[in-house]
C-alpha cells in the first residue's frame, strides 16, 4: 500500500465527525471520494463501508467504556438491518445491481444524502414528538417500540447496503424518535455506532465478494480515521453537538446538489 496523505487526511477528518455525532461516515465519505479523488460510484460504496465498519470499531469500544452503549437496542436494531443487508446484496447479485455505473447510484446517494440532512435537522422536533406527541401515538410507541425498532433496523439495512448513508444519520434520527428519554445524547451516539458495525461489515463484505472494494485507498483512509473516531469520540460526550449538526446538514445538502446537477 502506498501512502497518500490527502486520503488519510480526508479519513482523518471524516473519523473525528464520526466519533463526535456517529454521523457522516457514508454521508461525507461516499460522496468526497466519488466527487474529489474521482473514485467510481460502486467502488466508493464498498470500500466507504469497510471504512465504516473498522472505524466504528474504535470508536464504539470508548463508548463502551463510557457506559454510552444500549446493547439491548442495537440488538433490535440488528435483527432488522443485518436479514435486510443479506437480502439487498441477494438482490444485487442476481440482478446484477453491483455492476451498475454512474447515474443509478450517484442519485441514490444524493437522494440519501438530501433525506439525511432533513432528519439531521428536524433531530430536536423529533425528540420533542418522542416525548409530547398526542396520546394515542404515545401509546402506540410504547406498546410496539421493540417492534418499530427491528422495523426501522430492515430500512437502514437496505439504505446502507445500496449507498453506505443511513446507518449513522438516519440511524441517530430514528433512535431520537423511538427512544426520546431513554438515550441521552451520548447515548444516542454510542448506541448508534455500535450497530452501525455489524451492519456494514456485512454490508462490505459482500460487496468485497462483488469486488466493489479499492484495498490502497480502504488502507489510507484508515491511517486517518482511526485516530480521529478516538478523538471524535472523546469530544461527543464533553462538547455541545447542536451547531456541528446544523453545518452538517448544509454541507450534506450543498453535496447532494451537486451530485444530482453534475
Amino acid at each position: 500500500m502506498n501512502l497518500s496523505l490527502p486520503n488519510a487526511i480526508a479519513g482523518l477528518l471524516v473519523g473525528v465527525v464520526v466519533g463526535a455525532t456517529g454521523v457522516g461516515g457514508g454521508a461525507l465519505m461516499t460522496p468526497l471520494l466519488v466527487l474529489v479523488f474521482g473514485v467510481a460510484p460502486q467502488t466508493a460504496v464498498g470500500t466507504d463501508l469497510l471504512f465504516a465498519a473498522l472505524t466504528k470499531i474504535f470508536g464504539t469500544v470508548v463508548h463502551h467504556r463510557n457506559g454510552t452503549v444500549d446493547w439491548q437496542v442495537v440488538r433490535r436494531l440488528a435483527l432488522g438491518s443485518l436479514p435486510a443487508a443479506a437480502a439487498t446484496l441477494a438482490w444485487m447479485t442476481l440482478t446484477s445491481t453491483a455492476q451498475i455505473r454512474g447515474g443509478f447510484l450517484i442519485r441514490a446517494v444524493a437522494i440519501a444524502l438530501l433525506i439525511t440532512a432533513a432528519g439531521i435537522l428536524s433531530k430536536d422536533w423529533l425528540q420533542r414528538m418522542g416525548r409530547e406527541g398526542p396520546p394515542r401515538i404515545m401509546g402506540f410507541l410504547g406498546r410496539s417500540q421493540s417492534t418499530l425498532t427491528v422495523v426501522a433496523g430492515g430500512v437502514l439495512g437496505v439504505l446502507v447496503t445500496l449507498t453506505s448513508i443511513g446507518a449513522g444519520a438516519l440511524g441517530t434520527v430514528l433512535l431520537v424518535y423511538l427512544y426520546p428519554v431513554r438515550l441521552t445524547p451520548g447515548r444516542l451516539v454510542g448506541t448508534d455506532l455500535a450497530h452501525a458495525i455489524p451492519l456494514a461489515l456485512i454490508a462490505g463484505i459482500g460487496h468485497l465478494v462483488l469486488g466493489n472494494v479499492d484495498y490502497g485507498l480502504l488502507g489510507n483512509l484508515l491511517l486517518g480515521s482511526i485516530p480521529g473516531v478516538l478523538v471524535g469520540s472523546w469530544i461527543s460526550t464533553r462538547a455541545p453537538m447542536q451547531w456541528v449538526r446544523v453545518g452538517l446538514s448544509v454541507i450534506l445538502t450543498a453535496v447532494a446538489l451537486k451530485m444530482l446537477l453534475t
